[in-house]
């Protein structure tokens, strides 16, 4: 079961079905999706929410491989502005997309912080593992500034093509070295 979490200025909400529409007017933007994986498709299909969800997002958290939320602000609970998730698999535990209007605040590092949190803590992960397209220098602000580190580079398939990619770690000893509460 996913968690209802919240930060100073987010209300992380379990994603659900209903949220389809709002990700489905949100999403396809070359913004958000250029460094994402290439199974993403693109353009993006009418139906693509409603799909992402029924047939990937759902199942996934419903068999605990995957932890993901809905980002809203505190004072626009209504409204969808991105996704954050953590998920069971060999080096890539994390993914987020943010819409570009609210970019450039520091939310995403803000909710990054809330589900680190939750995955040392709360499942006891032993280490934290993220890959990123080089390129997306915004992503990899967040991960520096969460103290983590490059440890393996390879190429990736993304929506904009094949780039050059980084893993990078922190782990559960590290993490608690900075939050030592």
């Amino acid at each position: 079961m996913v968690p209802y979490l919240e930060t100073q200025r987010l209300l992380l909400r379990p994603l659900n079905l209903s949220d389809a529409p709002q990700i489905q007017a949100t999403f396809p933007r070359w913004e958000i999706v250029r460094y994402l994986v290439a199974t993403v498709p693109w353009p993006y299909p009418a139906d693509g929410a409603q799909k992402f969800l029924s047939g990937v997002a759902l199942p996934a958290i419903e068999e605990q491989r995957a932890w993901i939320w809905s980002l809203r602000l505190k004072t626009a609970p209504d409204t969808l502005i991105g996704i954050i998730g953590l998920y069971d698999q060999k080096d890539n535990h994390r993914g987020f997309w943010l819409a570009p209007e609210y970019q450039y605040q520091g939310l995403m590092a803000e909710a990054c912080e809330c589900v680190n949190t939750y995955w040392f803590r709360e499942l006891n992960r032993p280490v934290l593992r993220v890959e990123k397209a080089e390129l997306n220098t915004r992503s990899a602000v967040i991960s520096e500034a969460q103290h983590m580190r490059k440890i393996k580079s390879f190429n990736r398939n993304y929506v904009c093509g094949t780039l050059e990619t980084a893993l990078w770690e922190l782990t559960r000893e590290e993490w608690l070295f900075y939050h030592p509460q």
